[in-house]
């Protein structure tokens, strides 16, 4: 699969997000790290799945069209049917999203965004104030995780909004504005129950992008 978390922002979208993130950071303790992959998972089943549909449909259309139903016609047409349809459905992100359920997608993002949660310490900030913005561009979807000094003061629903906002930029191609202005709105979220201390320190990183 193609990096796009590379080509998802550009270099002055990226400048963008990270003074969002030092500029929230001066009226709160809370820790935002915005973090943008490519895909959350590769979805390996699908590939069989689409191949095996497709590589199907084509063998059963020829056998039709030569009007031969000859068992062993219908397998040479679709064995190397499916080989081509499988690699073709492996690099083609637009096939390859028709064979994944959004149960799916949605279970590999949330598991793939705790991972990274863990994976980058957003825990082991000093007053539990880590905040995950997690971004998997290939699937379109945007996840947050509060460490549970935040969670204790702040709903859980209260995160939906900033998600739909990042979401509905995403999809019209404004991400480089969306995502600062969301940083922003969690910011004001936070400031009220987590201000910024005198001793605090910028912890974790602005800004991740990853594979």
């Amino acid at each position: 699969m193609k990096n796009l978390a590379e080509k998802f922002l550009s270099e002055s979208d990226k400048k963008k997000i990270q003074n969002a993130v030092k500029e929230i950071e001066k009226i709160t303790s809370g820790e935002i790290v915005p973090m943008v992959v490519s895909s959350s998972y590769s979805y390996p089943v699908s590939n069989y799945i689409g191949g095996f549909i497709f590589a199907f449909i084509i063998a059963l259309l020829c056998v039709f069209i030569l009007e031969d139903e000859n068992l062993w016609l219908f397998l040479s047409i679709f064995m190397p049917a499916f080989i081509v349809m499988y690699v073709l459905i492996k690099y083609s992100m637009t096939v390859k999203k028709l064979f994944i359920s959004d149960k799916e997608i949605n279970e590999e993002v949330e598991e793939a965004a705790i991972t990274q949660f863990f994976k980058h310490q957003l825990y082991k900030t000093k007053d539990q104030t880590g905040i995950l913005l997690y971004i998997s561009v290939f699937e379109k979807k945007v996840w947050i995780l509060a460490d549970h000094g935040i969670n204790s003061k702040v709903e859980p629903n209260a995160w939906e909004k900033i998600v739909d906002l990042i979401v509905k930029g995403i999809k019209t191609k404004r991400q480089g504005e969306a995502i600062p202005e969301a940083i922003r709105k969690i910011g004001e979220m936070l400031c009220e129950h987590f201000p910024c201390k005198d001793d605090d320190t910028d912890e974790l990183k602005n800004l991740i992008i990853g594979k």
